[in-house]
């Protein structure tokens, strides 16, 4: 299962540069890398790219060995469905914590009183269950952020990308998240593509460590 960006290039509508610039990597299961680069190199919107969100200006993107963009509009939200992009600022819905992280499994089918159990166990997994039915507006950031994380994770993508998981997560939290993120790879063998400026994360997970400036990617030697 990977992943591969090819001759990609990337500007947004009226910016006269470009934001990415010719990156060829492949992304192949199992293995954790960690993206750095100082703000504005083009981190947040690599990591869009790679999770399907942006389509390339120009380039191709390889998905299971099938060019994404050029398949139907079907086969696209069949791969969609494998990748899971968890933005940097907590983006949740109205209501309990447990239905937000359930959320994810109804939209794959799973029947609603089973994804309710589910999502249940996977907090009380964490002893994290004091969360369940609170109120997504009464979360303190770094809150919102672990449950956005654990909404995530529940389904079990294939890819899994984080824009700075531990950016707001409280510091009794963090080996948590990560030891989280290790046993996603280790036992689910998830691909994870972080992005951060925490080297925390890049010596406690990374497997590559890959590196942006001015839109262009590198692998760190």
């Amino acid at each position: 299962m990977s992943i591969e960006l090819r001759n990609v290039w990337f500007t947004y509508p009226g910016l006269k540069r470009w934001v990415l610039r010719n990156v060829n990597y492949e992304f192949i299961g199992n293995k954790t890398y960690v993206i750095l680069g100082p703000n504005g190199a083009g981190k947040t919107t690599l990591m869009k790219i790679v999770a399907l969100l942006y389509k390339p200006s120009k380039g191709d993107i390889i998905t299971w060995g099938r060019n994404y963009w050029r398949l139907s509009k079907d086969e696209r939200l069949s791969i969609r469905r494998n990748i899971v992009y968890v933005h940097e600022k907590p983006i949740l819905l109205r209501g309990q914590v447990l239905h937000n992280i359930a959320f994810g499994l109804m939209l794959r089918g799973v029947r609603h009183e089973e994804a309710l159990d589910r999502a249940f166990k996977l907090l009380k997994d964490l002893n994290l269950d004091y969360l369940a039915l609170r109120n997504t507006s009464a979360l303190s950031i770094g809150e919102a952020q672990l449950v956005s994380i654990i909404r995530a994770i529940i389904v079990k993508p294939k890819i899994l990308l984080l824009d700075e998981p531990l950016a707001h997560i409280d510091i009794d939290k963090r080996e948590l998240v990560l030891d989280m993120l290790n046993k996603l790879r280790k036992n689910d063998r998830m691909t994870l593509l972080i992005s951060t400026h925490d080297m925390y994360i890049t010596k406690v997970l990374a497997d590559e460590v890959l590196i942006i400036r001015n839109g262009v990617l590198s692998k760190a030697s």
